[in-house]
């Protein structure tokens, strides 16, 4: 071997030099080296064929023709979620009077997108059974298969990121813009993270052994639940589909994801491209099904037995309901159920510099409907003017509309069905001595007279005591109040029943890190507002919920952990029992002698001790 070895040596080591009395003195070197190459050769014939297992795979979805700017439809006057009850125009061309039916439409303009059918108690129970079915095979996929169907997702959705955009702004009324922002890069960053990251996250853990049991090792397994649910809110159609169907099918699950009502027909086509991708790549499309029903036959879906997990985001009131329903089978469920965000500006805070932030946080995105959204601002008496100034000036100039139109700052909130009730919470906190600064007010677009448009709204001189100040508006609803000291700040922030996120803003990062500690929630972005969507645990405490989604956190409450020990040396050391501890027990005081001799070897404090309980041990052996 050694002569075979030595001309590959001489030539490598040729390379870096032509002295043979160098090779000599160096030949360890050269050693070094062929291994290196060796070695390197191996990485990358290994990171090849696993980059080609996990490689995306093209597939096409049809874009739907609603999608295209120029599409018309019929304005459906005052729409509903059921307006096809009362105008006849809007029902399917096959019609069954004995089922029921929800009416998509466009709030930004009243189009009319479709009438699509509600799915009954018993549909919902065929589609947990599908996913059921296919999730038995998709459970044994390895991770370069689950790679492989979301860098597939991904890959779709880059190269189709603008219909995508346009889907979600048709359905929902938001601009193009906030769809790019919300929907796709915060989905495509998911997407990142889970085929970076997602198997680190859900590799088996080793655990450390206690001294007793030093001759066992252990390892903690996170297996698939089985068929999982996800029921999502209306405002980010795209991604709150997408996000728990790509946790659930990286933790190897079948997935039920529960739409809003109001988003029936945008999600219909986002879960549509998802299954067409699972059928390119292999697996069985009823892998991921979708329900759009009623909330009379939910209980369907919240009380199945079959059913492992719940994910909910929505209402509290809402989300109350599911939690009691998952309690029949004792269903573990993650509620997110909104909150009322505060923004903490310390003093000597940059006002103008931090203003756009703040601008897109609270009256920006999707007109702020949107759970991690700034909704109050907590900023220091003495720039409380300026805030409310640069605050009022800016709004004032954003400019409503169609989510398709360039210029066009807002768009549409998703109807008209809250515009009552924020104007009456408005009027109120005016009567009990509240500015109203600008807005406050629906607004009356000029020619799309069924758009739903709320008018930005800035209320100044907000108390804690207030309605406004602790019910969650979901709305371009911007409230500032004003603090003396940082601690006064810090109980404003903690003054509601919520808990969800919170923002802080200061010159000096290490008090803000010091404030947000202080601070009820459960998340936290110091100069910054939303950052912590992607790649972390989301979730609040008290009112704002219970339990996480994203990140490795949520990935694991999708698994069942499973805890395995094995002996360590099983070739040299068992567990056995003792002879004075086998049953029948033949003497108590021995037997507790043994026992009270290994309590204080293994547990006492003082070296003397445990040398005293290690001759009772062995008195009581012997």
């Amino acid at each position: 071997m050694s002569c075979l070895a030595s001309p590959l040596l001489r030539a490598i080591f040729s390379i870096f030099s032509s002295d043979e009395d160098q090779l000599e003195a160096g030949g360890v070197d050269a050693i070094y080296i062929v291994v290196a190459f060796f070695v390197l050769g191996i990485w990358i014939v290994f990171r090849r064929y696993e980059n080609i297992q996990t490689r995306a795979v093209d597939f096409e979805w049809p874009a739907p023709e609603a999608a295209h700017p120029a599409w018309q439809s019929l304005a459906i006057h005052s729409p509903t979620l059921v307006s096809h009850e009362d105008d006849p125009g809007l029902r399917p061309p096959i019609y069954f009077p004995e089922r029921s039916y929800i009416t998509c439409f466009d709030p930004s303009n009243g189009l009319h997108l479709a009438t699509l059918p509600a799915d009954t108690a018993f549909e919902i129970g065929q589609k947990i059974s599908k996913a059921g079915r296919a999730q038995k095979a998709w459970r044994k996929s390895d991770w370069g298969q689950r790679r492989k169907v979301v860098h597939s997702l991904l890959k779709w959705l880059v190269e189709n990121r603008e219909v995508c955009a346009r889907v979600a702004c048709r359905d929902t009324g938001k601009t193009m813009v906030d769809a790019a922002l919300g929907e796709i890069i915060t989905t495509c960053s998911k997407m990142e993270w889970l085929i970076k990251h997602g198997e680190r996250a859900l590799r088996p853990s080793t655990r450390r052994t206690p001294l007793i049991l030093i001759h066992k090792s252990s390892k903690v397994y996170y297996e698939p639940l089985g068929v999982v649910a996800a029921i999502v809110s209306w405002n980010y159609p795209l991604h709150n589909a997408l996000s728990p169907i790509l946790a659930a099918l990286f933790t190897g699950n079948g997935i039920v994801v529960k739409c809003s009502e109001n988003v029936v027909w945008s999600t219909s086509w986002f879960v549509g491209a998802v299954q067409q991708c699972l059928r390119i790549c292999g697996w069985d499309p009823d892998l991921v099904q979708l329900v759009a029903c009623w909330p009379n036959d939910a209980p369907a879906l919240t009380q199945s037995p079959f059913i492992k997990h719940i994910t909910f985001i929505g209402s509290e009131e809402v989300g109350r309901k599911v939690a009691q329903a998952a309690t029949l089978h004792l269903t573990p469920v993650t509620l997110e159920l909104g909150g009322k965000d505060p923004a903490i500006i310390l003093p000597e805070t940059d006002i103008e510099k931090w203003a756009p932030t703040w601008m897109r946080g609270v009256l920006y995105p999707k007109r702020r409907t949107n759970c991690i959204g700034i909704e109050r601002f907590i900023v220091h008496e003495s720039q409380y003017e300026h805030l409310v100034r640069t605050l009022t000036a800016r709004t004032q100039k954003l400019r409503l509309g169609e989510g398709y139109i360039a210029p066009v700052d807002c768009g549409a909130m998703i109807s008209h069905e809250r515009f009552d009730e924020l104007e009456r919470i408005i009027r109120d906190a005016e009567a009990e001595g509240a500015e109203l600064c600008c807005g406050g007010t629906r607004w009356k677009h000029a020619y799309l007279e069924e758009g739903a448009y709320f008018g930005g709204t800035v209320v100044g001189g907000v108390e804690p005591q207030m309605e406004i100040a602790q019910r969650e508006l979901f709305a371009p609803v911007a409230l500032v109040m004003k603090y003396r000291t940082v601690q006064e700040a810090v109980d404003l922030a903690n003054g509601t029943r919520y808990g969800l996120g919170a923002s802080v803003f200061g010159p000096d990062q290490r008090l803000a890190v010091k404030v947000a500690r202080r601070l009820e929630c459960g998340m936290v972005a110091i100069n910054d507002f939303g950052v912590f969507y992607v790649h972390l645990p989301f979730g609040g405490v008290n009112a704002s919920g219970y339990g996480r989604f994203g990140g490795p956190e949520g990935l694991l409450a999708l698994t069942s952990p499973k805890a395995i020990t094995v002996d360590r040396w099983p070739w040299l050391i068992n567990t056995t029992i003792p002879a004075v501890l086998d049953y029948p027990i033949a003497s108590l005081v021995q037997s507790w002698e043994f026992v009270s001799g290994l309590v204080a070897l293994l547990y006492a404090d003082a070296w003397m001790e445990r040398m005293q309980g290690f001759l009772r041990l062995a008195r009581a052996g012997a």
